[in-house]
């Protein structure tokens, strides 16, 4: 064999082994990034659905100390030990907005503050620290439904998961809320 064709195949072989190496590498670096971006968005999915949590919860337990003072509903707690346990659930959803606050995107944000505002004024009447009819409040939770349900679709989009919650195959629901008592003609309660 001759030394030109014995250079030719070693540059081949080493054109080779360099492309390989390119390759490979380029692979390694798109595999690590994919990883890195669905790690990511497993902590945003979990920030996410935590956050949700701690609003409902929070919505709830306004309910149940609302329907107390209002005597509405008797709870099996004192009014103390409501308004205690919603205190420590507000501290919880503040510290779940932050993950949110660290993790989403600008949209999932300033969706959470519209959750958030709405989600206070639920919290200020059911502590009497605001005043408003049964029809105010049951408007303000009509209202946290449809601020959740947005935050649901910012955050789909954020986790590019493809549908919306609130499109056509999903109607508005209203509050499955029982009726106003009977002999009240203001509907304050």
């Amino acid at each position: 064999m001759e030394l030109g064709q014995q250079l030719l195949t070693i540059s081949a072989v080493l054109v080779g082994a360099a492309m390989t190496y390119v390759t490979n590498t380029l692979s390694e670096r798109r595999r690590l990034r994919h990883e890195l971006h669905t790690r990511w968005d497993d902590k945003k999915l979990d920030a996410y659905g935590d956050y949700i949590d701690r609003v409902r919860a929070c919505v709830f337990l306004a309910v149940s100390l609302y329907e107390h003072r209002e005597g509405i509903l008797e709870a099996e707690r004192s009014e103390q030990d409501l308004s205690t346990e919603l205190a420590e659930a507000i501290r919880l959803r503040g510290r779940a907005f932050e993950r949110i606050m660290l993790l989403g995107g600008d949209r999932v944000v300033e969706a959470g503050h519209e959750v958030n505002a709405i989600a206070q004024e639920i919290d200020w009447q059911a502590t009497g620290r605001t005043t408003g009819t049964l029809a105010e409040w049951r408007q303000r939770h009509r209202t946290v439904f449809q601020r959740i349900n947005a935050f649901h679709d910012s955050a789909r989009e954020d986790l590019g998961v493809f549908g919306r919650v609130t499109g056509q195959q999903h109607p508005q629901r209203d509050l499955l809320l029982p009726p106003a008592r009977q002999g009240r003609d203001d509907d304050t309660v």
